[in-house]
């Protein structure tokens, strides 16, 4: 698909100014990175972004990066769009900022609202509005717990998650995520918070049990925690219809129509935390619809603009929009929730991915050709063990004993050596433990695909050969 909007890239002037090493410096005098060693980091030194277009970056030493992961899973129409940097520039001469407490609304976020009514399914018209996907996880419980005030039900408190999610790095987030690592680095845990296990099949699934079996057994772990913790004390269960950072796990196909079913049974609220699977990156204009479920809530953030300005959001399903609406004040709020800059920058984009079939082409084109070549390129690999994804998401699971699915023991490691690898080759592919993962910006063409699966393939081989592995 041709890109003819791009906004140029200047061929000679810059808007940095700095060499890499006085940038390095600065850095590591004054920036703490997210999720990082920062003495180990200071003393290498961070690669710095100065540009980037479509779907490549550019360093300050020059060097062409093609990205692999859509920057965190968010650049969903490419970086460079002409019409989001128009539209950010029109709004903050007309309106910069103004809050939407006070009685007060403005144009650009009942445009958006009204615009994500029309792509969301049809139980959701109403959308609360945050600055990330952790904010809006934070609001989900915040809305959970009131909704069930409201029905007069104010026992149901629990919330059931999974292990190994991710719902963003608040106190509340890193709660529901029930990553340990994070959990280490937290002096206390959000109440009524429990988790379950993942749907992992190559992982965690004994050796004579099918994928299925499998799925059906790990949805099985909801309805067994409901009935320990008693129906009329659980609120809700939360889950990424695929596992994101966890590391693009895919659950078996038998997985999510049966926490569906546990869930009407049961009568606890589902939410699908869409924030990595929103807007098109399966194929789908949100994930759920991928897998076939129904949820009462979704978390919504970075496809939400592309990540060109920060904005979350959460949708919200008809009947407990109309519960919160009818029962007085619901005392939750940011500065900055439906803030008309984003707001009008999530317009643009949105009409991008809409009117330029962006989403479509992701079904039916990219996405297709994508998980054909990746598939092609690794089948009997001697590291690999799986290739799983579907659109423009992929998950590849390194193995030592790919056949018998043996995992490396020190698998963080190899992970780490694979996605070293990959920078020095100038692709940008994240390592989540023992698998790594890909996420390219829903433009991206064939050709671009190509040299993405072969740099992924260039990497995983010198890792093999690192490993002294055939």
């Amino acid at each position: 698909m041709a890109r003819a909007k791009l906004a140029g890239l200047p061929q000679a002037a810059t808007t940095h100014t700095r060499g890499t090493a006085e940038y390095r410096a600065l850095d590591a005098a004054h920036h703490l990175h997210p999720f990082s060693d920062m003495g180990t980091l200071n003393q290498i030194g961070s690669r710095v972004i100065v540009k980037a277009n479509g779907v490549y970056l550019w360093d300050s030493d020059g060097n062409r990066i093609i990205d692999g992961m859509a920057g965190l899973w968010c650049v969903n129409v490419g970086y460079g769009r002409q019409e989001l940097a128009d539209a950010a520039y029109r709004q903050m001469r007309e309106l910069s900022y103004y809050n939407t407490f006070f009685k007060t609304t403005h144009p650009p976020v009942i445009e958006l609202s009204a615009l994500l009514a029309d792509l969301a399914p049809e139980p959701f018209n109403h959308f609360f509005y945050c600055n990330s996907g952790s904010e809006g996880n934070d609001t989900v419980l915040r809305i959970v717990h009131r909704y069930w005030a409201t029905q007069g039900r104010p026992d149901k408190k629990y919330v059931i998650s999974r292990r190994n999610a991710y719902h963003g790095s608040t106190i509340a987030g890193a709660t529901l995520g029930g990553m340990d690592y994070m959990h280490e680095q937290m002096p206390a845990k959000v109440d009524h918070i429990v988790h379950i296990g993942q749907p992992y099949f190559y992982g965690e699934a004994p050796a004579d049990m099918t994928p299925e079996a499998f799925g059906l057994a790990r949805a099985r772990e909801l309805e067994a925690k409901i009935l320990e913790l008693g129906a009329e004390n659980v609120a809700a269960f939360i889950g990424e219809p695929f596992q994101g950072a966890g590391g693009v796990i895919f659950p078996p196909s038998s997985y999510w129509p049966e926490i569906e079913r546990i869930c009407r049974k049961y009568d606890v609220l589902l939410v699908a935390d869409e924030v990595i699977g929103g807007f098109g990156r399966t194929g789908e204009w949100f994930a759920h619809r991928y897998f076939g479920v129904s949820p009462d809530l979704m978390t919504l953030a970075k496809g939400l603009t592309s990540g060109y300005v920060p904005m979350g959001a959460v949708a919200i399903h008809d009947r407990i929009a109309r519960a919160l609406i009818d029962n007085g004040e619901f005392n939750h709020g940011l500065t900055y929730s439906g803030h008309p800059v984003a707001a009008a920058v999530a317009i643009a984009n949105l009409k991008l991915l809409r009117d330029e079939g962006i989403v479509e082409r992701v079904r039916h084109e990219a996405g297709p050709y994508f998980q054909r070549c990746l598939r092609e390129a690794f089948d009997g690999h001697p590291i690999v063990g799986e290739v799983v994804g579907a659109g423009l998401v992929a998950g590849l699971q390194l193995a030592e004993d790919p056949r018998a699915r043996k995992r490396f023991a020190d698998g963080a490691e190899v992970g780490l050596l694979c996605r070293d690898f990959c920078f020095n080759g100038n692709l940008i592919m994240r390592a989540t433990g023992d698998r790594m993962v890909l996420s390219p910006p829903l433009v991206v063409t064939h050709d671009e695909i190509d040299e993405i699966v072969a740099k992924a393939k260039t990497a995983i081989d010198a890792t093999a050969k690192q490993l002294g592995l055939p």
